[in-house]
């Protein structure tokens, strides 16, 4: 059996859940990564490639779906070891005004970015807690701190992550569990995230973004330290959230729009 820990990241077939597990394979982890799309066996070999000596198990499965959250928590049981690390990162996103978005959609945003988190979050942290140790990342957004305008459903998502995340990491503080609770907040990050949201004709779709590896770098760094949370991308993003910190919510709705709204990208 192998003596490195075990980390475990979902949404790790591209953009920031890919870069995530590489991360976490440089510094010695193996890795357990899922994710419904074809592209994790491809992603699998770049993981690998990345921390020498890595083993990395796939995981295809639909976290929409209940049954697709109790697969890998049951891959993860069939490895066998414990879990050190969890960096639940799946995420789906939709741009658009809410009055005219397929409901379905986003109801598949709420039921990956939120229900499958919370479920996947309840084996995670009992497991933890009972063995007194392990480390969890949830990929929130700087999207939590402000209205979602032409993201609506989105932004609420991360919102509710946010709170999720800083809430049960308190609950686990005060009972002195040996866990820790992460929440990572990135930016606009250059992934697939826009083109998949619909989004390649907005202003934010259309406009230089973060790095991702950058963003799993320092997200990375924020969960072995055991910070609450962490701002991760560039200057600019950094900014942008301490802005969020003080400018009131009409202001950061209608700034969000200049940013989401369709057609803005020629504006």
């Amino acid at each position: 059996m192998s003596t490195r820990e075990l980390a475990l990241v979902t949404g790790a077939s591209s953009g920031i859940g890919l870069e995530l597990a590489r991360e976490l394979a440089r510094r010695g982890y193996d890795l357990v990564v899922t994710a419904e799309d074809a592209a994790l066996e491809t992603a699998a070999g770049k993981i690998r490639a990345a921390g020498e000596g890595t083993h990395v198990t796939t995981v295809h499965a639909d976290l929409r779906r209940r049954e697709g959250v109790e697969k890998v928590w049951a891959a993860v049981g069939q490895t066998g070891r414990p879990l050190a690390v969890a960096a639940l990162n799946a995420g789906l996103g939709l741009g658009g005004a809410f009055v005219e978005n397929d409901l379905d959609a986003e109801q598949d945003i709420i039921d990956v970015n939120v229900t499958s988190t919370v479920r996947l979050a309840k084996h995670v942290l009992r497991d933890m807690e009972a063995r007194h140790a392990g480390r969890v990342l949830i990929t929130s957004s700087i999207a939590s701190q402000m209205p979602g305008t032409y993201q609506a459903v989105y932004n609420a998502s991360k919102s509710f992550l946010q709170s999720f995340a800083e809430a049960v990491r308190a609950e686990l503080d005060a009972r002195d569990s040996g866990v820790t609770v992460t929440s990572l907040m990135p930016g606009p990050t250059e992934t697939n995230f826009f083109h998949r949201a619909g989004m390649d004709d907005t202003k934010v779709g259309a406009s230089d973004k973060d790095d991702p590896a950058q963003v799993a770098r320092q997200g990375v760094d924020a969960l072995l330290s055991g910070d609450q949370k962490v701002v991760a991308g560039s200057l600019s993003t950094k900014a942008q959230a301490l802005a969020n910190d003080v400018l009131p919510d009409r202001m950061k709705a209608g700034a969000h729009r200049k940013m989401a709204e369709p057609g803005s990208a020629g504006n």
